[in-house]
């Protein structure tokens, strides 16, 4: 019996009920399909997981209505608990007291869970969440205060300088604050709350001390009180967090209204970016069911360059002098990956390769692209009006394009019928473009391109889509995010022709992994096929010159 756990449930009305369970996966709600079943109209039919472990106990709140709360503190993403300590679910009571022998069992091993929690925020003290309630509130009422004193839409409908705007809001904040100074506790603050009201009033909240920070490269906003943020790579909530909803729209407005976007009901969401090239995503209720959902994919204040991409080991020099040399010999490239793989930062550091005597046009749903060329001219599409028209295609864009004389055509990224046109450029004379998109893997994206043409709206047969793909795209780079946060160019294929109703493709270079390390870094190397492009001819043509041992496999 000394690896059983006993389990106790305590509700207002009833007798505490005692049982005996062992280790696992508990599922906690009120519905049929649960491990522990409560009927109780304050607890959803899925409402919560409980995780008892020889190393450690966890409790995760599956986004119920009524919350789950550890010790009075409401529970946000799975946290570690001690055992004795209590869970309340609706009107309920749950403890957990393991037998004398797993609580010596787990006791080390707990001490150091208690403190990183999975998600890797502490939970709070009732003491500390009190303080942080009380925190918000204060500010509330200040922000209240300071909107009635100041008009801050009003001056922004009527183009005041935002340093006129910034100068007149933390004056009267400061102001406000001074009035209310001796009420204030003495725990707070007044010039980190000054800071606090003015970053939400004219600024992105608490997003302004994350959009600083260079360690971090994405911010999620799932929530007004849930923040996380990607830093090397790995997820961690941020424990900072917006005082209310209208806060995060707030925010949300002032970021996509001066790139004449719109959010609202009857369209609720939005792609657009900062003034830095950050690209922002946002949704919002009724689509979004927590509140305001608001997703930052950070760009660094200085461009990567692809010595940077060597030195952070997401390619070799060889692997990038041999892309430098196909951008040169106006090779069609084409950068594939999944989500957050690293796709336009590889493309921005591909863009730069581009000779300054070429005349590019860059394409894009929301501009991204830092290209330190001169002759450069940047198109972006725009969403429809409030009225539902209006609307330039990524595709509207790529037709005009190609009246404007460009060398080379840089798209963001073909995600739908443009991509018919796209080949059809790379097959008119418009060789050297370059685009990304979203694929598994290189053969992958033959698949995702016949897709999308068909896309397009026009009925072509599938050998007649191949034949434009074999014959325009010549090269595809394919990228991705690695278990422990790293980017890496796994995979240079060459499409070398179509044999049939097949396109036939070759690895030039590939990166294996060979398994992970002690502190959770993967491992591998790149490596040669042992394949030469059938392009190489044109290099000595072209007045070019490459080492061909780079092909050579060792």
């Amino acid at each position: 019996m000394s690896d059983l756990i006993r389990f106790e449930i305590k509700r207002p009305t009833r007798a505490p009920e005692t049982y005996e369970i062992g280790f696992g996966v508990y599922p906690v709600g009120s519905e049929k399909g649960n491990k522990i079943i409560i009927p109780d109209k304050t607890i959803d039919g899925r409402h919560a997981i409980l995780i008892f472990h020889r190393d450690g106990f966890w409790v995760e709140d599956l986004n119920s209505k009524g919350g789950t709360f550890l010790n009075g503190v409401k529970v946000q993403g799975r946290v570690s608990y001690s055992p004795g300590q209590t869970i309340r679910i609706g009107g309920c009571q749950l403890i957990v007291q393991p037998s004398a022998a797993v609580t010596t069992m787990i006791s080390s091993k707990q001490k150091l869970s208690e403190s990183q929690p999975i998600h890797g925020k502490t939970p709070q003290s009732e003491a500390e969440h009190n303080l942080l309630a009380q925190k918000c509130e204060i500010k509330k009422q200040i922000h209240a205060a300071l909107l009635e004193r100041l008009d801050i839409k009003r001056l922004t409908a009527s183009h005041v300088k935002d340093e006129e705007l910034h100068r007149r809001t933390r004056e009267t904040l400061e102001q406000i604050v001074s009035e209310v100074r001796d009420r204030l506790p003495d725990w707070l603050d007044a010039q980190s709350l000054i800071k606090e009201i003015f970053d939400e009033s004219v600024g992105l909240g608490p997003l302004e001390d994350l959009l600083a920070d260079p360690q971090i490269t994405e911010i999620m906003v799932n929530r007004n009180d849930q923040i996380f943020v990607e830093k090397n790579g790995k997820l961690a909530l941020s424990g900072l967090t917006f005082m209310d909803d209208d806060s995060v729209l707030a925010v949300i407005e002032r970021i996509v209204a001066p790139l004449g976007r719109r959010i609202d009901e009857s369209q609720p969401y939005v792609d657009a970016r900062l003034k830095d090239g950050s690209r922002v995503n946002a949704i919002i209720p009724p689509l979004a069911l927590n509140g305001p959902c608001l997703t930052i994919r950070k760009f660094s204040k200085e461009p990567l360059t692809m010595t940077d991409l060597i030195r952070f080991g997401t390619i070799l020099p060889e692997m990038a002098e041999f892309l430098h040399l196909c951008v040169l010999l106006r090779k069609n490239i084409v950068i594939s990956g999944g989500t957050g793989s690293g796709k336009t930062t590889f493309l921005n550091v591909m863009s730069s390769f581009l000779p300054e005597s070429d005349r590019i046009v860059t394409i894009e749903d929301a501009a991204e692209l830092r290209l330190p060329q001169p002759h450069v001219v940047r198109l972006e599409s725009r969403p429809p009006n409030i009225e539902g028209r209006g609307a330039i295609l990524i595709r509207d864009l790529l037709r005009n394009a190609l009246r404007m004389r460009p060398d080379r055509i840089v798209i963001g990224e073909c995600r739908g019928g443009e991509a018919l046109d796209m080949l059809q450029a790379m097959n008119t004379g418009h060789d050297g473009s370059i685009t990304t998109v979203h694929a598994n893997s290189p053969r992958d994206v033959i698949s995702r391109l016949e897709t999308m043409t068909l896309m397009s709206g026009i009925d072509l047969p599938a050998r007649a889509i191949r034949e434009q793909i074999a014959s325009a795209v010549n090269l595809i780079i394919h990228t991705a995010r690695l278990s422990d946060g790293s980017r890496k160019v796994t995979h240079i294929t060459e499409i070398a022709g179509q044999e049939g109703e097949r396109i036939t493709m070759q690895d030039l270079f590939l990166f294996t992994q060979t398994g992970i390390d002690q502190n959770g870094k993967v491992k591998g190397e790149f490596k040669p096929t042992g394949a030469v492009p059938t392009f190489m001819d044109e290099v000595g043509i072209r007045g070019l010159s490459i080492d061909r041992s780079m092909f050579i496999t060792l």
